[in-house]
């Protein structure tokens, strides 16, 4: 079913749109000075409003890209390639958006140390997540445009790796405008990459959680037999 293809269009999309609009409004009411240099996302959406949408946008997201996370997982156990690479993936995952939620919850003007943990979850664990996902890409070659859609991942999480590590570098040297310019690119990229499930969702036609009944056994279990007396 066709519609599933939406689901990461629509996370890419409300992800991408609502932090642009964070830093709109950040700049318009004059919460961020780009005078001053350009700001990190963080530091856009620290100050009310717009860290109300900025909380918003984030939550919603996490919550999409964790539901995300399980169908992809999910996928690739149907189409029979039983890994821990897979689940391991999963949870990375699943860290990425407990790392923006985090994020979303704790801004930095309150709660920075916590704060930094969303953030390392969300974008470290994340490029994790779809370096892991490349991989995973590669081996399910039954799929179709696999190679093509590798390939993409491929180099997204390269730049998104190079990029990473020029926030790093750049924040240290204390070039706070260029780190902050390469934090809104991984952004963009992240969010790029989780759109991609759409090439894979497209070829879905739903997707089931079953609960397993499993006997359970009491210890000392007394069976109680029949006896039939004849006269």
């Amino acid at each position: 079913m066709w519609a599933w293809a939406l689901l990461p269009v629509f996370l890419a999309i409300w992800a991408t749109v609502g932090t642009w609009i964070v830093y709109v409004m950040a700049v318009n009411n004059g919460s961020v000075n780009i005078a001053d240099g350009f700001p990190y996302i963080s530091t856009c959406g620290a100050y009310p409003p717009q860290s109300c949408i900025f909380s918003q946008v984030l939550n919603v997201g996490a919550m999409l890209a964790a539901w995300i996370c399980v169908i992809r997982f999910q996928q690739i156990r149907d189409y029979g390639f039983h890994s821990h690479l897979n689940s391991a993936s999963l949870a990375m995952g699943l860290l990425t958006a407990l790392g923006t939620s985090i994020v979303a919850n704790f801004q930095q003007s309150i709660q920075l140390q916590v704060h930094l943990v969303g953030a390392f979850l969300a974008f470290f664990v994340g490029n994790v997540y779809f370096w892991m996902q490349t991989v995973l890409t590669y081996h399910l070659k039954s799929m179709p445009l696999q190679h093509i859609v590798g390939t993409m991942r491929f180099c997204l999480s390269i730049a998104s790796t190079a990029l990473i590590a020029m926030i790093v570098v750049f924040f240290a040297i204390g070039f706070k405008s260029e780190s902050a310019i390469c934090e809104w690119i991984v952004a963009m990229i992240l969010f790029g990459l989780f759109g991609s499930f759409s090439f894979e969702f497209y070829y879905m036609d739903g997707h089931f959680f079953h609960v397993m009944k499993r006997k359970t056994i009491i210890p000392n279990e007394v069976q109680v037999s029949t006896i039939t007396l004849n006269p």
